[in-house]
């Protein structure tokens, strides 16, 4: 069997040295499964204090995805056969990948992601930490856990805050997907390079003059990839986020769940990208659409790190519930795409269940992520 992620460092004209992690599952457009987290986080934590190592670039096998998603199947396989019952293998999953995630945000190095082709769920974990997260004309982005009864986690609760308009809110409960302008205007990415140019871009790094002072090094990565931008950007699509920002900021200006999705689904439009967008939402579990707007709210004001931890805490109960599991047979394993939801719309959602996701199994000094 091939390794699930390949390691290698590229030596530069001066001696330091770049290194490379590609994930390597391109059959499953690259789904990220517990084996690449627990090969990723040891190898990116001796990268990080390898002072030969200068800056560290990731990217997917193949042309169709950097990375789709987290390997939901095996999580099903490893929930729990009741509902309600404890679901150790799930805590176990997010508690890495959280980890994984939050290394990559606190990187202390130019940390490259190769966004192309599809990049979701899990995926948009590893990518959002990126100090240079390269997107290109291939990238769609989706956070569409509102389709199997979950809820935008791997560090959503931080970035989708931070984006503008209230179209972070959109995105989590309609799990619409986004091109790649859309990614630079939500702040998901911040350059965009043709894909043709990757090896351009691999092969340009290793001429650049690294030094030992951080800052300088970014500065100097900063001009290489604003440099290939200027070539790639006439190829750029038209963000539909951007192009609907107004309205989008209307639909949601609501401070009532209720009120926001019945705006949503009564607004009649003929544009495609809303259209699906709506539909996503119609058929979607309506407790994850509780979730994601008590997840917003709750996580507004949170560190980082706080939001990992907030989310373990969600995850893992979502692990529980039933929801998930409902979802997931739904659309991956019995394939019928008609999950029997527990609640008919978010007025059916029981506010104490929404209250017990968002209570803390554990006290913080034992919490998982507590380390971080």
């Amino acid at each position: 069997m091939s390794e699930v992620v390949l390691f290698e460092e590229l030596t530069c004209s001066n001696g330091k040295k770049i290194a490379v992690a590609t994930l390597n599952a391109e059959r499953s457009l690259n789904a990220l499964s517990h084996d690449m987290v627990k090969q990723l986080f040891p190898q990116l934590s001796v990268w990080q204090k390898d002072s030969d190592i200068a800056a560290v670039f990731l990217h997917g096998a193949g042309e169709k995805a950097f990375c789709a998603g987290g390997d939901i199947v095996h999580l099903y396989n490893n929930l729990p056969e009741t509902n309600g019952d404890p679901a150790p293998a799930i805590e176990e999953f997010f508690t890495d990948e959280y980890q994984l995630d939050h290394l990559i945000h606190s990187f202390n190095k130019p940390f490259i992601v190769w966004g192309n082709g599809i990049v979701m769920g899990g995926g948009l974990g590893l990518m959002a930490g990126g100090s240079h997260r390269v997107v290109t004309e291939s990238t769609r982005i989706a956070m569409p856990e509102i389709s199997i009864g979950l809820y935008p986690d791997v560090g959503g609760s931080y970035f989708l805050n931070k984006m503008p308009g209230n179209s972070g809110l959109f995105l989590g409960l309609t799990g619409a997907s986004i091109n790649a302008s859309d990614a630079k205007y939500t702040h998901l990415a911040d350059h965009f390079i043709s894909n043709d140019k990757k090896q351009s871009v691999l092969d340009e790094l290793l001429t650049i003059k690294w030094g030992d002072t951080i800052a300088l090094n970014h500065e100097k990565l900063n001009s290489i990839m604003v440099d290939f931008e200027q070539r790639s950007i006439a190829s750029a699509p038209i963000s539909n986020v951007q192009h609907h920002q107004a309205l989008i900021s209307d639909l949601t200006s609501s401070d009532n769940l209720a009120s926001i999705v019945e705006n949503i689904l009564a607004f009649e439009t003929e544009d495609k990208w809303l259209s699906r967008a709506k539909k996503s939402l119609a058929h979607g579990s309506a407790l994850s659409a509780m979730l994601t707007y008590r997840q917003l709210k709750e996580s507004a004001n949170l560190s980082l790190a706080d939001c990992f931890r907030l989310e373990l805490g969600v995850s893992t109960k979502c692990g529980e519930f039933g929801e998930f599991k409902e979802g997931v047979r739904a659309l991956l394993i019995e394939k019928d795409n008609k999950p029997a939801w527990k609640y008919k719309d978010v007025s059916d959602v029981d506010t104490n269940v929404i209250d017990w996701f968002f209570t803390m199994p554990w006290t913080p000094a034992e919490h998982p992520l507590a380390q971080l």
